[in-house]
């Protein structure tokens, strides 16, 4: 039976990384004694106590941490504003792909080809965090989300 021992690196297929000292199959670090560190592909490291990445104190994405936010006019809409994506009407960018509120189904970005289901929690975040797509003369909610 094999089990994880000594230091290591798990790399995902999303760019993620997770790294640990592992001890007979369990992720360790010297200082608390167990996990490890979850680095996300930009670089941003996951903190399971102190994190407050797109928060609500703070809802700016971690590239506008790094370098800086744009001018007034040129919004970023998401952490990686290089590709533009078109929300279908009624749908949400997930920030893994568009979801369709109807079927509870998110697609991988510009295909139909499924991703997951969301489940009751995931949905009620996506529809409360998420951006929508909606026609251009709908107006703002009292959220600061589209209607």
């Amino acid at each position: 039976f094999f089990r994880f021992h000594g230091k290591g690196k798990l790399i995902f297929p999303n760019g993620g990384t997770f790294t640990a000292d592992w001890v007979n199959g369990e992720a360790v670090t010297p200082q608390s004694g167990n996990g490890g560190v979850y680095t996300f592909k930009d670089g941003l490291k996951h903190d399971e106590i102190a994190w407050n990445y797109c928060q609500e104190k703070d809802r700016r994405f971690y590239t506008e941490i790094c370098n800086g936010l744009k001018p007034a006019g040129c919004t970023q809409k998401r952490d990686d504003d290089s590709i533009a994506r078109t929300i279908p009407l009624g749908w949400f960018d997930t920030g893994d792909g568009m979801y369709n509120p109807e079927n509870h189904v998110i697609h991988k970005y510009g295909t139909e080809e499924f991703l997951r289901h969301a489940d009751l929690n995931e949905h009620e975040w996506i529809v409360s965090t998420c951006r929508k797509g909606v026609k251009p003369n709908d107006q703002l909610g009292p959220n600061g989300l589209y209607q």
